[in-house]
């Protein structure tokens, strides 16, 4: 941001300090102020978003979240383009070991802290055809990464999809169950580590076992997973991210049998 204005710069600083003080009133004023150089508000507050969740600034985070409402983004736009890119962002300081573990539970701290003031603006869609459909979603035992499943669910509740969220390190027979009880039209599970990766094909065999697999339809996803490993252990997909995730799962749900049929 060091080619804006003077001007525009000036303005960015005032709003970190606004953000950082809670300070809404400021937030709105400033944000019309900025509006009225001319600028392209609307990228620069979703870089910011990018920058400060990577950076794990969590009162900044929302602050820019309450510019990025002000100035009318789409909701998913901002939590993709913005608080999820910060997420990718860490993420990958994390791979090349620019990053560690705590680091990244203060980035999704922020990241979350953002994505709960948004939660109210992500209508859903009633058109869907989704509504009524019960997704199980978790983390596989073993694995405590929850920010993949969480973006996958928010996405997956903003179009309609209900929820149940198990939460992380979930025992295989733990998705049976809330299957079962859920009447559920899809599982979907995540794994951020090779090591828990064979968690996976054994959901899918005792959903199997059970004589329940061909009632649901099977997610997979995490950074190890791959479409060719999905189709191996006998899942129906693997979305390269959350909103690919939930576009696939508004499309299956039109071909699949209703949960009365599939269920009795």
């Amino acid at each position: 941001m060091d080619d804006l204005p003077e001007e525009v710069q000036e303005l960015i600083e005032e709003l970190d300090e606004a953000a950082e003080d809670e300070d809404e009133d400021a937030i709105k004023d400033l944000t019309q102020k900025l509006l009225a150089t001319g600028v392209d508000v609307e990228a620069i507050t979703l870089k910011k978003l990018a920058l400060l969740v990577m950076d794990g600034e969590e009162e900044m985070t929302q602050g820019w979240t309450q510019v990025a409402i002000q100035i009318g983004t789409d909701p998913f736009k901002t939590l993709i383009e913005g608080l999820a890119a910060g997420m990718s962002l860490i993420g990958k300081k994390y791979e090349e070991g620019e990053a560690f573990v705590p680091q990244l539970l203060i980035a999704s701290a922020a990241m979350y802290g953002g994505m709960d003031l948004l939660a109210p603006y992500m209508k859903q869609d009633e058109n869907s055809g989704s509504k009524a459909a019960t997704v199980v979603i978790g983390t596989v035992e073993g694995d405590v990464h929850d920010i993949g499943k969480s973006l996958v669910k928010t996405l997956l509740s903003a179009n309609g999809f209900n929820c149940v969220d198990l939460g992380n390190d979930v025992p295989a027979s733990r998705f049976i169950e809330a299957a079962r009880e859920n009447k559920a039209t899809a599982v979907s599970m995540s794994t951020l580590m090779t090591t828990t990766m064979a968690e996976m094909p054994k959901v899918v065999k005792m959903l199997e076992n059970e004589g329940i697999r061909d009632k649901l339809l099977v997610m997979v996803g995490g950074a190890p997973i791959t479409a060719e490993y999905a189709s191996q252990i006998g899942a129906d997909v693997s979305p390269h991210d959350a909103a690919s995730a939930a576009s696939w799962l508004k499309g299956a749900v039109f071909d699949f049998p209703s949960e009365s049929v599939r269920w009795s």
